[in-house]
């Protein structure tokens, strides 16, 4: 593995834990997991956005940072390499989309103090599917509290997402079209991504790949 800081990222449902759970164990790197099943507002948030929106993002803030900071800073004698499958940027994507104009603003703030403390990944990966492949995985996986996303959500996720790399040319930021292979049921195609990953000649800004 030739980065020190992986980020395998993607829209909700776009397989980013599967790939990073997989790549980690097979190159005895350290994993970072978002833990957004123990979020107590996620399920409400999901029954009643409006009202719920601000304390669910505000948590994720902090549960992002506390977990990243502790895991990035922590040596680890026999695993220095670390693949994370989420990026501290995630909540301000998030937040962009679910957050009123003035709790925004507020949440940005404190978004901004935050962030400069976050260590920038060596290598930020973007698993990018359709929407209606999105929402496929989504309903295969069968959680309760996911399975009343909308699509126009999930599309306004991907422009979220789609803008901050646009934002930010100082990224390595690799976009894999992911939407004609299946990694986590074919070997062959686990190959592949993992190839593109670690074999790529990358540079900073945005770099596209159609498998």
């Amino acid at each position: 593995m030739n980065y020190n800081y992986l980020v395998i990222e993607g829209n909700i449902g776009a397989g980013k834990t599967s790939l990073a759970t997989r790549l980690a164990e097979e190159l005895n790197a350290r994993l970072i997991l978002e833990q957004y099943a123990e979020n107590p507002f996620l399920p409400k948030f999901y029954k009643e956005p409006d009202r719920y929106a601000f304390p669910v993002e505000l948590s994720f803030l902090a549960d992002r940072y506390q977990q990243l900071k502790n895991e990035i800073t922590s040596p680890d004698l026999f695993r220095n390499k670390i693949i994370s499958d989420y990026y501290f940027s995630k909540s301000l994507i998030f937040s962009k989309n679910t957050l009123k104009d003035d709790e925004y603003n507020l949440y940005r703030q404190l978004y901004n103090i935050i962030n400069l403390q976050i260590p920038k990944p060596d290598c930020y990966v973007y698993l990018h599917l359709p929407v209606n492949q999105l929402i496929e995985n989504i309903h295969k996986r069968g959680r309760n509290y996911e399975q009343k996303i909308e699509a126009e959500y999930l599309k306004k996720l991907e422009q979220g997402y789609f803008e901050f790399f646009k934002a930010r040319p100082d990224l390595t930021i690799v976009v894999i079209d992911t939407s004609h292979i299946n990694f986590v049921s074919d070997e062959n195609d686990y190959q592949r991504i993992r190839d593109v990953i670690f074999e790529g000649n990358y540079k900073q800004g945005m770099n596209m790949v159609i498998l």
